[in-house]
């Protein structure tokens, strides 16, 4: 081979090799999530302001590197999804992605950072396969899941005289997931399932569906969706008259929801929930700081401050190990350290990746009680953590012996 030729082969070589170096000048987050769907009110812009002041607030360096977050909108397709992740662990050096709504593409990721051997963390996925039989050592899961939502609140109810239940749940894996957590808690709890209707992701009109609840003989309907379907399936029930007979089950009827569905119509509906922007001094400071930085003023809800909890104790693991390359290992760290931030105060990580922590039971305030914009919530119940989450011997998790 001539000088020139080899000169040109080994051009070629360097212009096509990997470029490992970038990705070890910083710690990279990436908030993956939906920005423009369904969803992107409930975590969307917010969780990336979150992540952010996590990073600022911990000081902006982990393992003795700037940290840093980038952000991507996942439109609630697994391909699309998918694909991102690929391209943040492959080629722009991304070491952990966290929130992730959208239980479908919360599996995949998880499955892709074990391929990778980066780290997840699902602060806004809801699906329970997280811990169970899809977990990873990659992985952690740390605001709700399907079941403590889906049996504390199915268990709530009865114990309240709701006993004849009637699903609308959403059509795709996390809906599945959360019908049927409710529904066993509500059989062992006595009462009853009358039947379930299936919806698509983002309908816009639930006439029918709700033709078929009122038909059923149900006192409950419970609403196994998310997001703007939650507030959509459950503001067409007030509005066909519904709630004058039946009890409305929002599953996860999230705090961000509520100024759309109206005090008047959600007054009284309990929900469960981590985390309320008023439960303290902490959360009403976070709560303030939050607001002034998100674009809508909006105060923060539990998969928000699930993203600045975990972003905090996630940077801790990083310090403990001495980096972020080694993203089992960093899970490793995060499940032997005790969690304890402002948000969500002490808990702790189990062996399958399920973070512990105590969930609330809210109720819905009237207009009368509400004395501000967010002032939408009450306290009536607490239960702890290990009674809330699935036992993890029950979880089927290869990690738990």
């Amino acid at each position: 081979m001539s000088i020139t030729l080899l000169r040109q082969a080994c051009v070629w070589t360097l212009l096509l090799a990997p470029v490992p170096a970038l990705a070890q000048d910083a710690v990279k987050i990436g908030i993956l999530n939906d920005q423009s769907g369904p969803f992107a009110s409930y975590q969307g812009i917010g969780s990336v302001v979150a992540a952010k002041m996590a990073v600022e607030d911990y000081g902006g360096k982990a393992g003795g590197k700037p940290v840093e977050v980038v952000a991507a909108d996942h439109q609630n397709k697994t391909d699309i999804g998918i694909g991102i992740a690929r391209r943040w662990y492959e080629n722009d050096g991304v070491d952990a992605i966290f929130d992730v709504p959208n239980s479908s593409i919360a599996l995949a990721v998880a499955g892709m950072s074990a391929e990778k051997n980066k780290v997840f963390v699902g602060s806004g996925a809801g699906t329970a396969l997280l811990t169970g039989e899809k977990c990873t050592p990659n992985t952690v899961h740390w605001t709700y899941d399907t079941y403590a939502y889906g049996r504390g609140l199915g268990k709530a109810i009865v114990q309240q005289g709701g006993k004849k239940w009637f699903f609308i749940t959403a059509d795709y894996a996390f809906g599945h997931d959360l019908e049927k957590q409710a529904s066993e808690a509500v059989k062992a709890s006595g009462g009853q399932v009358l039947g379930a209707v299936r919806h698509p992701l983002g309908t816009a009109d639930y006439a029918s569906f709700l033709l078929q609840a009122q038909a059923s003989g149900a006192d409950i309907i419970g609403i196994a969706n998310a997001g703007d379907d939650t507030i959509t399936s459950m503001k067409q029930a007030a509005e066909f008259g519904l709630t004058k007979d039946h009890k409305l089950a929002g599953l996860i009827l999230g705090m961000n929801g509520l100024p759309a569905l109206t005090l008047k119509f959600a007054q009284g509906a309990q929900i469960m929930n981590p985390f309320y922007w008023d439960l303290n001094d902490d959360t009403r400071a976070f709560a303030k700081r939050f607001a002034e930085r998100i674009p809508s003023k909006a105060y923060p809800n539990d998969m928000q401050a699930g993203v600045y909890a975990s972003v905090i104790h996630y940077l801790k693991a990083i310090d403990k190990v001495g980096g972020a390359r080694d993203g089992k290992a960093v899970v490793t760290a995060m499940k032997d350290t005790p969690t304890d931030d402002p948000l969500y105060g002490k808990g702790y990580i189990r062996k399958d990746g399920r973070k512990i922590h105590p969930l609330y039971l809210l109720q819905v305030k009237s207009p009368d009680e509400s004395k501000s914009a967010w002032d939408l919530l009450k306290v009536v119940g607490t239960i702890k953590g290990e009674d809330a989450f699935r036992p993890e011997s029950e979880g089927q998790c290869p990690l738990v012996k």
